[in-house]
């Protein structure tokens, strides 16, 4: 699967910008750089890992720009291979030039996430990391980048292995059992290769539930602010964005649309939206609203209920809570630096209830803090050290692997013979070679790395 042709692209996105990079990598890509590259410095060749300023020439010895060059040899590179770096001024036209100068001289144009996918082929990267590269670049909080670093980093990565060899070593002495009579090699005590393994699969079933938590840092939630008119609704989405984003008036019916706006909540990126008062209407433009915030009630992954604690509960109250999930619903009691007239005890179905103060910022807080502990942030914790799996890929990997492995217990306990308790090892170790790559079919790959942009 590896070509030996030398690839170049941009690594640096289009635009304008005070520096854009070139990278090549391949056997000829020091080669095309020698050809182009001149500096008033002599270089019968060029160090690794050091930066060289001078200019680049095409072919009819044009100057194209002034450059820092710098050459990183196999194998200490990014992909494994010898690698060249052109950092030049970042316009369009620039990057264009120098694209055509190396095109020109022989290289090919990369595919998207060649660069990452030779880094793999080479072994500077299993699969696992791989696929961090592109969640550290597209992370969207602080803690969704950590997570990610972790993975390029190799945690989840060392993780699995350690699983796989703890299932070789006991694959290996099935193996032993099977192909040499037991006065030669001793009788098999499976206890003690079970246990082990039961601790193991035990991590395993953790690993794999953390997936909730890790979709959430990957993708984001949405959060919906629903309640009837008049109750403060726009007034909590513009203190939690910390700007007055949405209008606010005394006047009923004022937010008319969904709005939505980005933000990052307790670490997790949020999509927060603020839906229409709900309310029976014959206003067909306000009608539509309502419509829109019931359609927003059900596909939302969480919602904030809010109601004027200052009010007892009208009817209107009531038709709002009845478009809530009762399990995805934390109720806000707004207005709470006037007196309390609300009934708590109609609300009782609803496991959180929060007062809160949006026009003097109270209570945010709090809120914050039951709004992180409903996205999992307790089961963040629990998994410490970046063991969160993000990929649903590795989920289900995980979970066939745990079937093998209970298959496997199963038939420890019927007796099974030793070759059937092998095939379920060793399908449980083919699934966990899935995620680190080391038994992930080419196609499989290939898709992996579509999803990457052109110059990673």
């Amino acid at each position: 699967m590896l070509n030996l042709d030398t690839i170049v692209a941009p690594v640096t996105p289009p635009g304008e910008g005070g520096v854009g990079i070139v990278r090549l990598s391949g056997p000829q890509a020091v080669t095309y750089l020698k050809n182009s590259f001149r500096s008033k410095t002599k270089h019968e060749e060029f160090e690794s890992h050091r930066l060289y300023y001078g200019q680049l020439f095409n072919a009819d010895e044009v100057r194209l720009d002034e450059v820092l060059a710098v050459v990183m040899r196999s194998p200490r590179s990014y992909t494994g291979e010898d690698v060249v770096e052109v950092h030049c001024h970042g316009g369009i036209q620039i990057i264009r030039s120098v694209l055509d100068l190396f095109l020109a001289a022989g290289a090919r144009m990369a595919a998207p996430g060649e660069f990452t996918q030779r880094a793999f082929l080479h072994g500077r990267l299993d699969l696992s990391q791989a696929e961090a590269v592109v969640d550290v670049i597209k992370a969207r909080s602080e803690r969704s980048g950590q997570v990610a670093l972790d993975q390029l980093e190799g945690h989840l990565s060392r993780k699995i292995y350690t699983y796989s060899d703890q299932l070789k070593s006991a694959l290996a002495l099935l193996e032993a059992h099977i192909d040499f009579p037991d006065d030669e090699v001793g009788s098999l005590d499976l206890a003690s290769l079970v246990d082990p393994i039961h601790a193991q699969v035990d991590e395993m079933v953790a690993l794999a539930n953390s997936f909730d938590v890790g979709r959430v840092l990957r993708e984001g939630v949405s959060i919906l602010i629903l309640g009837r008119p008049n109750v403060g609704k726009s007034s909590l989405m513009n203190a939690l964005l910390g700007e007055a984003r949405a209008i606010v008036t005394d006047v009923a019916g004022t937010t008319r649309d969904t709005l939505e706006e980005s933000l990052v909540l307790a670490g997790f990126p949020v999509r927060l939206i603020d839906a229409a008062g709900v309310r029976e209407t014959d206003d067909p433009v306000e009608k539509e609203g309502v419509r829109r915030a019931s359609s927003k009630a059900r596909s939302a992954d969480l919602i904030l209920l809010v109601v004027d604690g200052s009010t007892p509960l009208t009817a209107e109250d009531r038709l709002a809570i009845s478009q809530c999930q009762i399990d995805k619903t934390i109720v806000v009691v707004n207005k709470d630096d006037k007196p309390h007239c609300i009934d708590s005890s109609q609300l009782t179905e609803f496991s959180h209830m929060v007062p809160v103060s949006a026009k003097q910022l109270a209570g945010l807080d709090s809120l914050c803090a039951v709004i992180a502990e409903r996205l999992g942030q307790d089961g963040l914790t629990a998994a410490g050290e970046g063991l969160v799996v993000t990929e649903k890929r590795h989920k289900e990997a995980l979970l066939r692997a745990i079937a093998s492995l209970n298959a496997f217990f199963e038939g420890v306990h019927l007796s099974a013979p030793y070759e059937c308790l092998a095939m379920d090892l060793r399908e449980g170790l083919n699934s966990l070679g899935l995620i680190t790559g080391e038994t992930t079919p080419d196609e499989i790959l290939d898709q992996i790395f579509s999803r990457f942009c052109i110059g990673k």
